[in-house]
């Protein structure tokens, strides 16, 4: 017989299933990715108010027990600006990737591991590049993944529908996606609890 877990919970509203799967949205077990490039740029665009809502991920995550994770990835050639990144909350660790690929040539698979993390919220920049690497990577190792879409920032703002679309084919195949509002309510009830 197995026993009803009482303490089940999902992040609202996400998209095409309740993430988690399990219903055990254990802060200790979750991690937020703040994914930004090395000497890149945020798109003017939607920047400011993408940051202020990682931002917001980030320190409600954290707050109820969960793990930040500065991810620094390398910019696809040739481009190179000047960067504005995210304010991250005190206590988050940093990793340095070797390519678009949060998990290419870096320690974040076993940063992760050993802080007994099963579950990801990504946020940052790109959406279609790095954010998209780092998440299909993390999939195929185990891990499960959640995409704050208004968190998250495209580089080509006309491929934002089809990256997001491509996560939640066949079900969910890369994952979830949500919102920072209803990460943010899920998180902060977990804290108050």
């Amino acid at each position: 017989m197995t026993r009803l877990d009482r303490t089940a919970t999902h992040v609202h509203g996400t998209m095409p299933y309740a993430w988690p799967f399990n219903g055990d949205l254990s802060p200790a077990a979750t991690a937020v990715l703040v994914i930004e490039p090395r000497g890149g740029s945020w798109p003017a665009q939607g920047a400011e108010e993408c940051a202020a809502a990682a931002a917001e991920v980030a320190r409600a995550v954290q707050s109820a027990g969960g793990a930040v994770v500065s991810v620094m990835t390398a910019p696809p050639r040739g481009e190179s600006h000047p960067t504005a990144a995210l304010t991250l909350p005190l206590g988050s660790v940093c990793v340095a990737a070797q390519g678009i690929d949060g998990f290419y040539g870096s320690s974040l698979d076993f940063t992760l591991r050993s802080r007994g993390i099963e579950r990801l919220i990504l946020v940052g920049i790109a959406t279609e590049t790095s954010i998209h690497s780092t998440m299909r990577t993390a999939n195929d190792a185990g891990y499960e993944c959640l995409l704050v879409a208004d968190a998250c920032l495209s580089l080509d703002p006309t491929l934002t529908s089809a990256s997001i679309s491509m996560i939640e084919m066949s079900g969910g195949i890369f994952g979830a996606v949500g919102t920072a509002t209803s990460v943010v309510a899920a998180f902060t009830s977990r804290s108050s609890s």
